[in-house]
């Protein structure tokens, strides 16, 4: 089983849906708390979801499942706290959701977690995709 990571900050569409496409991605998996105000245009939740469908023919799920509280955002982002108490604080989280019970396999197979942050060093979506790879066994991880 494969997934996908994908952040879209320094990206323009073109750039993001040719990752996407040459990728082979099946479904884009959004798990940004928030993902309707971010800056760029083309990723907020409803122009995304038509522009992958549209251009790709690329399903869009959105799953809050697999973000952080606004809580944990706030304090890492707009407070500029520390990624090791932010990771700890993230994996606690999902732990505690059980994602790996409640996110569908199917969901992520083959699918492209996305989130705003350019690279997946300091996001959760690296952190998610780490963490089913652990609970599940047999996930490769590919970062676009």
């Amino acid at each position: 089983m494969r997934v996908c990571t994908i952040g879209f900050t320094h990206k323009n569409a073109e750039e993001v849906f040719s990752r996407l496409k040459k990728a082979g991605v099946k479904r884009v998996v959004d798990v940004r708390l928030n993902n309707v105000s971010q800056l760029a245009g083309f990723s907020k939740r409803d122009d995304l979801k038509y522009f992958l469908r549209s251009i790709l023919g690329i399903e869009y799920v959105h799953s809050s499942l697999l973000a952080p509280t606004q809580d944990m955002l706030d304090e890492f982002k707009k407070n500029k706290g520390d990624w090791k108490v932010y990771e700890g604080k993230f994996l606690r989280l999902v732990e505690d959701r059980q994602i790996e019970n409640e996110m569908p396999k199917e969901i992520i197979e083959e699918g492209c977690l996305l989130c705003s942050e350019d690279k997946p060093h300091f996001c959760h979506r690296r952190l998610v995709a780490e963490y089913l790879k652990a609970k599940w066994g047999g996930l490769t991880i590919e970062h676009l």
